[in-house]
């Protein structure tokens, strides 16, 4: 059976209501499994995992983005992690008998039909991307939110799909398609955000860091501490535990220690052979976090 996975990152991580209520559209969906859900108040943020056949979860995904888009207003958004609309990212990741390809071929009908659907600027990213340049993710996102109006104005950003008008209320969207991608955060005993971003300089591949690594230092405002927030593109390269020990190195040096770790969203068995939730001080691990448990 051809499974495939979906991952949207939604631009609300406050209101539980709201969060709520796109993973009750998703539970009520034929034939796809809701695997995870999480909020984050600092980040603003809301992750979901789902997975199932590809035109399930196609179908899926348009449920979940008419109802985020029905109630989150970008106009009053704000949090620490980069964004570009209510519908922030939709990334579909091939399982079971799909081919990247194929996740590739649904994530350019999706991203057409949430265009004429929603009248929202789409681009493509990952191996999805239509256009070299905006393979990257953060490339998209560069500038964020507040300055995307004007970045439209560039004939190089004229939307993959949909007007090349900016939506205020709902922004603009990411749809891309790739591999596994682990979101990894690691938060530090301390309130000092220029050490985070150091750490996250150091270590991410853009700043010559670990390869296949993604990092930024943000500041948890509810907790008082700072993270080093991190995605691992390929942990078959650069593991969890590599990157556990050199943020804790790099801490180490500068007296802080390591509060605790998390796991947003799932990660598949295979990126725990060489350590243990414990070792990696995940706050909120259980086997339920571990994507072949569900299959």
């Amino acid at each position: 059976m051809k499974i495939i996975e979906c991952v949207p990152n939604f631009s609300e991580g406050r209101d539980k209501k709201k969060v709520d209520g796109i993973a009750n559209v998703l539970l009520k969906m034929p034939r796809i499994n809701l695997l995870d859900y999480s909020m984050d108040a600092d980040h603003n943020r809301s992750v979901f995992t789902f997975a199932g056949p590809p035109d399930a979860v196609r179908q899926g995904a348009m449920a979940a983005c008419d109802q985020a888009l029905a109630v989150i207003d970008m106009r009053i958004h704000n949090g620490v992690h980069p964004r570009i609309g209510a519908v922030d990212i939709v990334p579909f990741i091939p399982l079971a008998e799909v081919k990247m390809n194929d996740a590739i071929d649904v994530a350019h009908q999706f991203g057409r039909d949430l265009a004429e659907k929603h009248h929202v600027p789409v681009y493509f990213y990952g191996d999805a991307a239509i256009v070299l340049q905006r393979k990257e993710l953060s490339v998209i996102r560069r500038g964020g939110y507040e300055n995307f109006k004007e970045k439209m104005k560039d004939p190089l950003w004229i939307p993959d799909a949909g007007p090349s008008i900016f939506n205020e209320m709902s922004g603009a969207s990411a749809v891309g398609a790739r591999i596994q991608l682990i979101a990894f955060n690691i938060n530090l005993k301390t309130s000092d955000l220029n050490l985070a971003k150091a750490i996250a300089r150091s270590i991410r591949e853009s700043g010559g860091g670990l390869q296949y690594v993604k990092a930024m230092g943000v500041p948890l405002k509810s907790r008082n501490v700072v993270q080093v927030s991190m995605n691992l593109t390929d942990y078959r390269q650069t593991s969890m535990r590599a990157v556990f020990d050199e943020v804790t190195k790099k801490a180490s040096e500068q007296g802080v220690e390591v509060l605790e770790a998390e796991l947003i969203g799932l990660a598949p068995r295979a990126a725990f052979k060489d350590t243990t939730s414990d070792y990696l001080r995940l706050s909120n691990f259980s086997e339920e976090k571990i994507l072949e448990t569900h299959f």
